[in-house]
């Protein structure tokens, strides 16, 4: 009974505020630990869905571009999301010193394409730091703190081993100036020229050669040599030669590409 009356009014309360202060110090440090471990992790996954995004969509453009190269479909438009980073039209008079080249020799010593200028389609991602690019009729990717790169999508470049024919399609993506978009857009884009070109030796059995230059600042050189390679068969690492070819044919295209 001592005991009872010995007891202090407020130690009731005592429990209650040790209670909400464990409770309270959970709550902190649960957000605490969501701030510093979880959201990061959610930047990184939206990051990764808007770079896994635009490597589809720049795939439908490929497409929309083989739609107006191979199909004669006068006028392609697709709407898509640009999440991460900006689309940029580098028409093919764009920094011409600095430009990837092409240039084609057939036989040896005789150029039938000198220094070809595709201009491109580009992805820039500032938070992936990934560029992704539509150049020649191929889709072709690079980390920008890394090097190396790697072709998502192939152009079409063919070669017949029965008749021993090659072909190359060339395509030059041209616009008025310099187009740049960020969020949601619409590529419009129209075939507005062609041209054919066919080549023949004789006595069958030339060789030809493919040098190409990258660009020093968005280099995708290895996408390209491994697509020359591994691919096309072509020996060498730069310039790339093919043996016994009978006959070339160059097809080249200029798409232009009206508005994001």
């Amino acid at each position: 009974m001592a005991e009872l009356y010995n007891k202090r009014p407020n130690d009731g309360g005592v429990s209650e505020s040790i209670g909400f202060l464990l409770i309270f110090t959970i709550v902190i440090a649960g957000i605490g630990l969501v701030t510093l471990y979880g959201y990061p992790l959610l930047l990184h996954q939206q990051v990764s869905a808007d770079e896994k995004i635009m490597e589809k969509n720049m795939i439908v453009l490929q497409n929309d571009v083989k739609s107006l190269a191979y199909k004669t479909v006068p006028f392609k438009e697709t709407s898509l999301k640009i999440g991460g980073g900006s689309l940029t039209v580098y028409n093919s008079s764009y920094n011409l010193a600095n430009s990837p080249k092409l240039t084609i020799e057939y036989p040896t010593g005789t150029i039938v394409v000198d220094s070809f200028k595709s201009g491109e389609l580009s992805y820039e991602s500032v938070s992936a730091q990934t560029d992704i690019s539509l150049q020649n009729g191929a889709v072709v990717m690079r980390p920008r703190i890394q090097t190396g790169s790697t072709m998502l999508a192939d152009p079409r470049w063919f070669y017949d081993a029965q008749t021993k024919t090659m072909v190359i399609n060339l395509i030059n993506i041209t616009s008025d100036n310099i187009i740049a978009k960020e969020g949601i857009g619409t590529v419009r884009m129209k075939l507005v020229d062609t041209n054919y070109t066919s080549f023949d030796v004789s006595p069958p059995g030339g060789v030809l050669t493919v040098r190409y230059t990258p660009q020093t600042d968005k280099n995708y050189e290895v996408a390209w040599r491994n697509y020359f390679t591994k691919s096309l068969n072509m020996g060498g690492a730069g310039p790339y030669t093919l043996t016994g070819v009978n006959k070339l044919v160059v097809k080249k295209y200029d798409v232009k590409i009206e508005s994001i």
